[in-house]
Formats: C-alpha cells, structure tokens, sequence
C-alpha cells in the first residue's frame, strides 16, 4: 500500500485507535505554512476567503483542470500573513491549515489507487506525549468528534471545488493572467501561472449554461472570486510594511 500525502506534508501514517497526537497549540502554524505563497481552499470557503485574499485559480497540468487557491504572497515562498508564530489576526484561516497534523490521503495498492481516502496523520505528530483521539474501549474522544467532522466535509467539500473548476473548464471561461506592480521601495514585482474567470465570456454562454452556473452554485462563487482579487492591492500593502 502506497500513500501520498497532501502538498507540504512530509510522512503520513493511518491514524490508529491507540495512537496519540500531538495536536496544534491555540495560534501555532502547521511548519509548511511559512513557506506558502498560495494555499488551496474549497467550495464553502469562497466567501470567508474573498475577504481578505485573493482567489485565483492555478493548474498543474497545462490548463487541463484547475484548482482554486487563496493567494498569501506576491512572490514564491512567502506568506505576508504569518507573523511569528501566528497567522495574522482577523484574517480567516484556511481550512486546508487548520486541519493539520490530519489529513484525507490517496492510497494506492497493487498499483490502483482507491476511490476511498484514508484518514492519515503527520508522522512527526504522533507522539507518547500527545492527546489520545479514542478512549481505552476505541469509543471517539469530543476532540476527535470535532476533528473528524472538519475532515469529512472538507474532503465532501473538495469535490464540489474540482465539479466547480470542470465546469469553468469545460465553458471556457477561464483565462491566464500575471499579475505586475511595482513597489516604492522594493523594486517591480511580478505574478504568473493564475487563471481567473473572463467576466465578457459569462455572457456568451447560452441560457442552459448560466442555468446551471447558478444552480450548481458557481455563478456566486465566481463573483466572489472577481471581487477578491482587489485583495491584491492589500497584499501590496502588507509587502511594502513588510519590507519597511
């Protein structure tokens, strides 16, 4: 059996009922975090996300299927909302983060991967000194109930971000931009391999299509997108008191 895990984890092993982990102190950074500059978020997350940073859409594969992800930096590994040892204060904070040392993992076995995801967790975390997750007759501890539940319907969630991203595909309505600025003290900066929506080609699909932006759901969460990239002059601001 082969598991994969998620983007800037480093082992993950299955979580066992005997297991202890070491669980994430109030306001302390899963490690991977610091060296961010984007950071994938999912279906429910658009609106929160839309507040504070930008939402861009990126793709691995040359524009052949997409994912949305919350932009945290102009330039690669950076994260303009970690300070310290804490993300910046009244700023939502990403699923994809707080989830951390847990995660759904890929599993493959006899070369095939699984449709089912199986729950892992950071193999650095598990430790005699942490938290048990079940109680000495397997039953599930209230802190596993609430951990579990985030996992379960952020993973449910997932897949209505990749149904969303094919249907942006599958429309067109998807363009690659860059983004370019330059700072007073700092020098010109500059952003590539984002994709966002092109807001003229909405209105060149047919009413079938725009029947099911909306009932699917995607025609909010593409103007939540088309909003938040205004964020970009916010991360602008955080990049230039960073380098003041």
């Amino acid at each position: 059996m082969d598991i994969s895990p998620p983007f800037g984890y480093k082992e993950v092993v299955p979580l066992q009922k005997t297991q202890k982990v070491r669980l994430l102190k109030a306001g302390e950074l899963p490690p991977f975090v610091r060296d961010l500059n984007a950071i994938p978020i999912s279906y429910a997350e658009f609106a929160k996300v839309a507040r504070s940073y930008p939402i861009v859409f990126t793709s691995g594969d040359q524009g052949a299927t997409f994912s949305p992800v919350a932009v945290l930096g102009m330039t690669g590994g950076e994260n303009l909302f970690v300070s310290k040892d804490a993300w910046a204060e009244n700023t939502y904070v990403p699923a994809y983060a707080r989830r951390f040392p847990f995660c759904m993992a890929r599993v493959t076995a006899n070369g095939i991967e699984q449709r089912d995801r199986l729950i892992c967790v950071e193999k650095a975390y598990v430790a005699e000194s942490g938290e048990s997750m079940f109680d000495s007759k397997g039953e599930p501890s209230a802190r596993w109930k609430e951990i579990e539940r985030l996992l379960s319907e952020y993973e449910a969630d997932l897949e209505r971000s990749r149904e969303l991203c094919g249907i942006l595909g599958d429309y067109g309505l998807l363009e690659s931009f860059t983004m370019q600025a330059t700072l007073n003290k700092g020098g010109p900066l500059q952003l590539a391999g984002m994709y966002r929506v092109d807001e003229k080609k909405i209105e060149d699909l047919n009413s079938s299509q725009l029947k099911n932006l909306v009932k699917k759901g995607v025609m909010g969460r593409i103007y939540a997108h088309l909003l938040s990239l205004d964020n970009f002059s916010n991360l602008l601001e955080r990049k230039a008191k960073a380098a003041a």
